[in-house]
């Protein structure tokens, strides 16, 4: 199996990705393309990346044996080793909490390659807030960040982590106020700014080069866990798991697996249930359509119309998905399914209880999966997934959720 490494000529991955961007951008996305390929072959970029993801960021991460819930779901053997061993890529270790900081980190150094001191980012869950504007703050650089009005209430914490690192946050009051609208709202900024400004673009979604250039800087995750399954367990897992919004966590988990006899799922989210209409799971309730510069798996009606997306995870609450995801549906080369709001809530709970670690809201999609799936493996089988963040971000939300009055 030959791993589609690079996008063909018209930035696509299959069928999917592209540039469907106004005029006003091409030449802007023509000189990121261009340092961004520079930047690759510069030992002096990847030397200052790799020295700021080791000091900075805290790389590697570890890689964790979940002894507890290991043997939770899936049982012992007789000798009272778990039957199944699942372990956990533990993004939620990096600085600022998620794995959000190592596209961050790279894109604020090709930023300033371009000479671009004026930073824009959009985020959701606000993850990726604090990340664009921890790296702006270590940089010097101005940074603005547009947040739906739902997920500024939904996520107050990281609101106020991005002010006190120097920030202004812009409240998106349209639409549905969440991600997508974020996203709509940093375009226009771009657009009009775009001589002096740098969109740091937080999954692996939009036009030609991003999804290509946040699955390279987050393929340090699959990279990373790669090598140390072989070292933990002498051979690679079974299985990666991990959760699907935009993608960049997952592609970045399970791109450098590509080659390998591993098993990939994706675990979106599926709201109130894929049949409610309540939900966001494109890759496995929508069709392929354009947004924000890019064809994909989209969240649409019948006319082509964008639908509101609905999760109780502010991070997966979008209606589209990365192109490269929807290359890997396409080629079958991943499966995707759904977990539900209350299967997430689950999840949140079970890695609480068994292990000592709170996980955010996106990655417990994947934890719920994972606690169907496992019970059905055989012995022997291995388990990665990726914990691309960690739970304190949600308490309020999950609190909310669970009826637990925090008063």
């Amino acid at each position: 199996m030959t791993a589609p490494t690079m996008p063909d000529a018209r930035g696509r991955f299959g069928d999917f990705g592209g540039r469907f961007v106004p005029e006003t951008l091409m030449t802007a996305l023509g000189e990121l393309e261009a340092a961004f390929a520079e930047a690759r072959e510069d030992a002096a970029f990847q030397d200052e990346l790799q020295s700021l993801l080791r000091d900075f960021v805290g790389r590697p991460t570890a890689l964790y044996f979940a002894e507890n819930l290991s043997k939770r779901l899936s049982g012992t053997t007789s000798d009272g080793a778990a039957k199944v061993r699942i372990y956990f890529k533990r993004e939620d270790l990096a600085h600022t909490g998620a794995h959000k900081i190592n596209n961050a980190v790279a894109q604020g150094l090709l930023a300033r390659r371009l000479g671009k001191q004026r930073i824009i980012a959009e985020t959701g869950a606000g993850q990726h807030g604090v990340a664009t504007a921890t790296v702006c703050a270590m940089f010097g650089q101005e940074c603005i960040v547009y947040m739906g009005a739902e997920d500024v209430q939904r996520q107050a914490l990281n609101v106020f982590r991005m002010k006190l690192l120097g920030a202004e946050v812009r409240v998106v009051d349209s639409g549905s106020q969440t991600l997508k609208d974020a996203i709509n709202e940093a375009i226009r900024d771009w657009v009009t700014n775009v001589e002096t400004t740098h969109y740091l673009l937080g999954s692996a979604v939009g036009p030609h080069p991003y999804p290509l250039m946040v699955r390279e800087f987050q393929s340090v995750i699959g990279s990373e866990a790669r090598e140390q399954m072989l070292a933990a367990e002498g051979r690679l897992p079974d299985y990666a798991i991990a959760c699907v919004g935009g993608g960049s966590n997952a592609i970045g988990l399970f791109h450098p697996f590509y080659n390998d006899d591993v098993r990939f799922i994706g675990v979106e989210a599926a709201g109130e249930g894929l049949d409610t209409g309540h939900t966001a799971a494109p890759l496995s309730v929508g069709s392929p359509g354009v947004l924000h510069g890019s064809y994909s798996y989209l969240l649409q009606d019948e006319g082509g119309q964008i639908e509101e997306a609905r999760s109780i995870s502010a991070g997966l609450d979008y209606p589209g998905v990365g192109p490269e995801h929807s290359f890997y549906k396409q080629s079958e080369r991943a499966e995707y399914v759904a977990a539900t709001d209350e299967e997430a809530l689950e999840g949140f709970k079970l890695l609480s209880e068994t292990e000592g670690i709170i996980p955010a809201l996106e990655p417990a999609h994947a934890i719920a999966y994972a606690s169907k799936l496992v019970p059905t493996l055989a012995e022997g089988t291995i388990v990665l997934i990726g914990l691309s963040g960690r739970g304190d971000k949600d308490i309020d939300t999950a609190a909310k959720a669970l009826g637990v009055d925090l008063t």
